[in-house]
């Protein structure tokens, strides 16, 4: 059943992707060649603590961590532990945050050190394709043309999209129906209305848009070992249009201030 959210459900959910933004930024500050994942989970389970949330993440259906952090051809899931990062790794963090009650979820992509030309290629052609499928999150839309968006955009340059794994909505629940494809038809699927409030990820391959799940139940891997790019908004579908509630500027403001990481 789609969740349909009140103005003021909406500014909850804007609140929690606020704070998530905020944490996105601190893990950006930290982010370098020598820094374990788990430490990473660490400080972002602090820091949504200590700013009177809960992680969305941990403890669903058995996740044991707060973050996911999933490195060069991890697509999604990759749990935090003694992985030290290191140069020339692409790594992707994606988080969620219960504040008040409403979740928030989103995820962004970062190049460590230097990356190969086609890994640059990828992170930015993944996250211009998040705004193309934002920009058909419009009511009377249906699915399948933000799907569409997506993959016409993307394979056009090469890549493929990872097909098992999809957006989603959230808001009272960190999964809500409907499901959010990075592929589809245009005009096919549910059809959009105000007040939904859906997750948008792109999850992009270098290479076939074919993955395995590893035996720990979570880790997500591209068959052939070729790298992936994952970025996430969460955004509400307005009577306007699209609104993204989540946010990459204080991500962007770490980048700025931290001379280990880039995006495009």
């Amino acid at each position: 059943m789609i969740l349909i959210k009140s103005d003021d459900e909406i500014e909850l959910i804007r609140n929690s992707n606020l704070l998530l933004g905020k944490l996105h930024g601190e893990l950006a500050k930290h982010l370098k060649p020598g820094i374990k994942t788990i430490e990473l989970d660490k400080l972002a389970y602090e820091f949504i603590m200590d700013h009177g949330g809960k992680p969305s993440f941990l403890n669903y259906r058995g996740y044991p961590n707060t973050l996911c952090i999933s490195v060069n051809d991890v697509v999604i899931h990759g749990i935090p532990g003694d992985y030290v990062i290191k140069e020339g790794d692409l790594v992707s963090i994606d988080c969620g945050i219960i504040l008040e009650g409403y979740h928030s979820d989103s995820a962004f992509s970062y190049a460590v050190g230097e990356v190969s030309p086609q890994v640059w290629e990828l992170m930015k052609r993944t996250k211009e394709a998040l705004y193309k499928g934002i920009e058909q999150a419009k009511p009377g839309n249906r699915v399948g043309d933000i799907g569409y968006a997506i993959e016409h955009y993307v394979t056009q340059f090469g890549f493929s999209v990872v097909r098992e794994m999809t957006g989603h909505g959230v808001g009272r629940y960190l999964h809500e129906d409907p499901a959010i494809p990075n592929y589809g038809r245009r005009g096919q699927g549910k059809r959009l209305k105000a007040g939904m409030t859906i997750a948008i990820e792109p999850m992009i391959t270098m290479g076939s848009h074919k993955i395995y799940i590893e035996k720990d139940g979570w880790t997500v891997r591209t068959v052939d070992g070729k790298p992936a790019a994952h970025y996430e908004h969460s955004i509400a579908i307005t009577k306007k249009g699209p609104e993204i509630l989540s946010t990459f500027k204080y991500i962007y403001q770490a980048i700025n201030e931290n001379p280990n990481i880039s995006s495009p």
